[in-house]
């Protein structure tokens, strides 16, 4: 049985560093209830809905992420004729594939492509980045009288943290909201040798368990890491794995250079211990996937960022149980908040109807849980009020539902427990905000020392992270590197602008 595309909060840099692939599911085709499904509160006005019926519907392309379906235009029909009864709109979606999508939609939205709706991130055609540029349209007005509902479903820290220089201009998926990094374990292996993983904490508390599994089980990889893996230390990095961050519980705001921290010193050292004894893959400091000892089960243990119910959908992908336990506290970051968004582009030709239609597809079960899972009895068939089940042709319509809008709106899949939902905001609410949230590093200033950094990270970082290099002899070096392409300038940037940000406030 394929489960929903909802990937636990890594992003699709987690995405991308992990290979999750979890399938999707949810939603509904039946015509005689759609009205039923959709609450009064987040359902369409009469009056708007009497003007749409009366107008031509307008149609909106809407550029969004992931494999491209077979039936796609198929299920944009069935949309269609709701939508254009709602609201007025017909829906065209073009979906691009995870890799190409980025540069995809920099070359579409540079050249002036027709688009209404498109997907962003801070990991896929950069959310703030482009906000910046101009790629997408200011929404705060648009919000207050075409986006109610949107405000009404989501909590707020998901508008307020998206925020670029004070607007809003993309609407954040109404998902997990907060980070939180878990130890994974394959609970065969696990289980085999008695081993606790309540038990596991800090990075350092995981040894006895990997010296077991590499003394016991040759052929399997105790520690499976790629080149994306950070060791989890307090801080919050104003660019993604760079090394300029500010400790978290911070109340100074000071932006410091991670890697002359202790917490970083330390981790560094103990990753360089485990790569030495072998529980480490030599070639992880340039894995790019790990989906084949994934797929195999021939791995122990591993770090994932998670979601409630985690376990049982990376359970059900691999086809063998997963269970895990917290690695770090709970952190709304900036790029949890803007993990997966939806904008309105700044060239659209019909705004409002945008918003309408984002307005609708957050808040009205019917055709949110259409637009991810397709057509009942076609795709999928309902087991109950909320539950559904894949139908052998839903390989034809696969959708992230992560990427899509409110999540919680979506059918339960068997298995899924009825408090689903309710957990979902338990887990969110617990979530502490980071220093930083809603501040985002303006680096117009430090182009040409930001371009040299990244530079010197590429020649470094991965190889120090997986502990391939000694960090005694490696670290000073790459520090050294780092000062001299300019990272003391970007710091001093960040700082200044962080400061008058926190006036602001």
């Amino acid at each position: 049985m394929k489960q929903k595309r909802n990937f636990p909060a890594l992003s699709l840099a987690v995405l991308l560093g992990f290979a999750l692939a979890l399938s999707a599911c949810g939603g509904s085709n039946d015509k005689s209830k759609p009205s039923a499904q959709a609450s009064s509160s987040s359902s369409p006005s009469a009056a708007t809905e009497a003007s749409a019926s009366k107008e031509e519907p307008v149609e909106l392309i809407w550029y969004t992420i992931g494999t491209p379906q077979k039936d796609v235009s198929r299920v944009m029909e069935e949309v269609s004729k709701y939508t254009s009864e709602k609201i007025g709109v017909t829906v065209k979606m073009t979906q691009l594939d995870w890799g190409d999508y980025s540069e995809k939609m920099k070359v579409l939205t540079a050249s002036g492509t027709p688009m209404d709706i498109l997907f962003t991130s801070s990991w896929a055609f950069d959310y703030v980045q482009n906000a910046r540029k101009g790629a997408f349209l200011e929404i705060d007005e648009l919000l207050k009288t075409n986006g109610q509902g949107i405000q009404q479903a989501l909590n707020p820290a998901f508008l307020e943290g998206s925020k670029v220089d004070g607007h809003n201009y993309g609407i954040p998926a109404n998902k997990e909201l907060p980070a939180l990094e878990v130890w994974r374990f394959n609970k065969t292996l696990a289980d085999k040798y008695g081993i606790d993983i309540t038990g596991a904490s800090t990075l350092e508390s995981l040894e006895p368990m990997l010296q077991k599994i590499k003394e016991s089980e040759p052929g399997v990889v105790p520690f499976a890491m790629n080149k994306d893996y950070v060791p989890v230390v307090p801080y919050d990095y104003l660019i993604s794995n760079l090394p300029m961050a500010v400790r978290l519980g911070s109340e100074d705001y000071k932006v410091v250079n991670v890697l002359e921290m202790p917490e970083m010193k330390q981790a560094l050292q103990t990753m360089r211990k485990y790569y030495k004894a072998g529980y480490v893959s030599p070639e992880a400091a340039t894995a790019t996937s790990l989906d084949d000892v994934q797929k195999s089960g021939k791995w122990f243990l591993d770090r994932a960022a998670t979601t409630p119910f985690a376990d049982n959908l990376w359970s059900s992908s691999y086809g063998y149980p997963v269970v895990s336990t917290p690695a770090s506290d709970s952190v709304v970051f900036n790029w949890s908040v803007m993990g997966s968004m939806q904008a309105i582009s700044a060239n659209s030709k019909h705004p409002d109807k945008a918003m309408d239609f984002l307005n609708l597809l957050n808040t009205d079960p019917y055709l949110r849980n259409m637009v991810d899972s397709g057509m009942e009895g076609v795709h999928y068939k309902k087991t109950g009020d909320n539950r559904m089940e894949n139908l052998d042709d839903s390989k034809n319509y696969d959708m992230p539902t992560f990427s899509l809008g409110n999540i919680m709106l979506t059918y339960l899949n068997p298995g899924d427990p009825d408090n689903k939902w309710d957990e979902y905001k338990t887990f969110n609410s617990a979530g502490k905000p980071a220093p930083t949230l809603g501040f985002n590093f303006d680096t117009s200033n430090v182009t040409s020392e930001l371009a040299a950094v990244q530079n010197v990270k590429g020649e470094f970082w991965s190889a120090l992270m997986t502990g391939t290099v000694d960090p005694e002899d490696y670290l000073p070096k790459a520090i050294e590197k780092f000062k001299a392409a300019g990272l003391d300038v970007i710091i001093a940037e960040a700082q200044k602008q962080l400061d008058e940000w926190k006036a602001a406030k």
